[in-house]
């Protein structure tokens, strides 16, 4: 194998389930310690918890994740896994039980109503997404899956 082929390979590797976890706890930390003050901002985006039913657990499930857009009250989320070819634990999570909590800049959280944008709505909304956040066009390319976009939705 070339020398070529096993960098591409290196750099391709998604980051572990254990490493993914691990910067969503520190990413708790942060924002703990500073009282909430740190945190609720990435990248120019809001940072959303998403709080899922365990679809095997029937328990609580919490994460951080970006919004790179919004419109209205809807939040949208991508489930890129950073271009992983599986879906995020939280994208399985809310396509069995789409009823989930969000909490949005350290208020508390809100019921809300998650679903897959359409084909129709992802073909509106995909451009908007990565016109300003060209790490999520980046993520598509290195999977052959369809990067969903997530509508968390007031119910």
């Amino acid at each position: 194998m070339s020398q070529g082929k096993r960098s591409w390979r290196r750099f391709r590797r998604m980051p572990s389930d254990f490493a993914l976890k691990t910067m969503n706890t520190l990413h708790r930390a942060a924002q703990k310690l500073t009282g909430g003050r740190v945190g609720w901002s990435a990248s120019n985006m809001p940072v959303v918890e998403l709080t899922t039913t365990g679809r095997k657990s029937g328990q609580p499930r919490s994460v951080l994740l970006t919004s790179p857009l919004q419109e209205g009250t809807t939040y949208v989320v991508v489930a890129s896994r950073g271009g992983d070819d599986q879906h995020p634990a939280w994208f399985l999570n809310l396509r069995d039980n789409p009823e989930v909590k969000v909490a949005v800049g350290g208020k508390p959280a809100q019921p809300m109503r998650a679903r897959v944008a359409t084909a129709e709505e992802r073909g509106r909304l995909w451009p908007l997404v990565t016109a300003d956040h060209s790490n999520y066009a980046t993520y598509q390319t290195k999977t052959k899956r369809e990067i969903p976009l997530v509508l968390l939705e007031q119910s």
